[in-house]
């Protein structure tokens, strides 16, 4: 795949180059998108996904990015 690239002024630092688009345009397509459950071919994936969004979102010892370290 080639990368297109622009020149954007930086502060400081005059122009520099910067990374362009890096997708395809349109729109997703099948009836598949946004089913996870058929995306995973084991149980046990399923149930490691599962484990893996509630520890992000409701253990006390780790936290996310947004997140914060102490509470309010």
């Amino acid at each position: 795949m080639e990368y297109e690239f622009e020149k954007k002024p930086a502060p400081g630092r005059g122009e520099v180059k910067v990374l362009g688009k890096t997708y395809e345009e349109g729109l997703p397509e099948g009836e598949e998108m946004g089913k996870w459950r058929q995306k995973l071919p084991s149980r046990a994936e399923k149930l490691k996904y599962l484990r893996n969004g509630e520890r992000y979102w409701f253990s006390k010892e780790w936290f996310g990015s947004e997140r914060r370290r102490t509470p309010a």
